[in-house]
């Protein structure tokens, strides 16, 4: 029988940015989004691949960094409504 997770391990697993995805679309390299934000390259790394989120502030800098709202940055949470 498999043990529950923890929490941690829940939220290692846990999607909440896309700045993977942006950069992919954006064609940067993490690299560049660590000098353009004054980071180290393996804590972009880390960030893309959800194993932490970057505090708000440092998600502004990225958003400005990659000219994207900082909406575009992250998963949502609820889809939007359809009504019209």
């Amino acid at each position: 029988m498999s043990r529950p997770q923890t929490a941690g391990e829940m939220e290692k697993k846990l999607k909440i940015n896309r700045i993977k995805a942006v950069l992919a679309e954006k064609d940067i390299s993490h690299k560049e989004l660590a000098m353009r934000v004054g980071i180290a390259p393996n804590s972009v790394t880390r960030i893309c691949n959800n194993e932490f989120q970057p505090t708000l502030r440092l998600l502004r800098e990225i958003a400005l960094a990659l000219d994207v709202d900082i909406r575009e940055l992250l998963i949502p949470t609820r889809q939007l409504s359809q009504t019209a």
